[in-house]
């Protein structure tokens, strides 16, 4: 491994902005591929053990609309939806989302952005909130945890692609 364990970190660079960033042992291309191919979305976005995603749906295009269904343990689901603002494969994506159950207060605007150095990839996802509630509300959800969990759920899919 060519990067230490602990890259995933949360922060917050303004009242209405999270910013998730994770390094990836693998290239670029992979890793957004990874973001952005149903089948393999599937098998790592799924946050906490025993979640499944039903639905993953990708129109990967500027203007373009995604929708994701999340299953839970108990059998209930969440599920959210968007469109592509813009895609530079293989180094940007920005979109916008809402959750069908709004506890964000509003849509809000995800820049993801996939770099590379010497065959390492650290993705920065900056979302912003319509407001700074929305945006603490978001983080104390847990929703980091389940994040960091699907990323090490990526990090065993892309060692298989390698």
């Amino acid at each position: 491994m060519r990067y230490p364990p602990d890259t995933f970190a949360v922060t917050t660079p303004s009242d209405t902005e999270s910013r998730i960033t994770r390094s990836f042992n693998a290239p670029r291309h992979l890793v957004f591929q990874a973001f952005t191919t149903p089948a393999l979305l599937t098998r790592w976005m799924l946050g906490p053990p025993g979640f499944t995603m039903p639905v993953c749906e990708i129109d990967l295009r500027p203007g373009g609309r995604f929708r994701y269904v999340w299953r839970k343990p108990s059998g209930s689901e969440m599920g959210m939806g968007g469109r592509f603002v813009d895609v530079v494969p293989p180094a940007r994506i920005v979109h916008v989302e809402i959750f069908d159950e709004d506890w964000t207060g509003g849509e809000t605007r995800v820049t993801t952005e996939f770099g590379e150095r010497d065959g390492v990839t650290t993705v920065t996802m900056t979302v912003l909130y319509a407001t700074k509630d929305g945006r603490d509300g978001a983080l104390a959800t847990g929703m980091t945890t389940g994040m960091s969990a699907g990323y090490l759920a990526l990090d065993a899919l892309l060692a298989e692609q390698a």
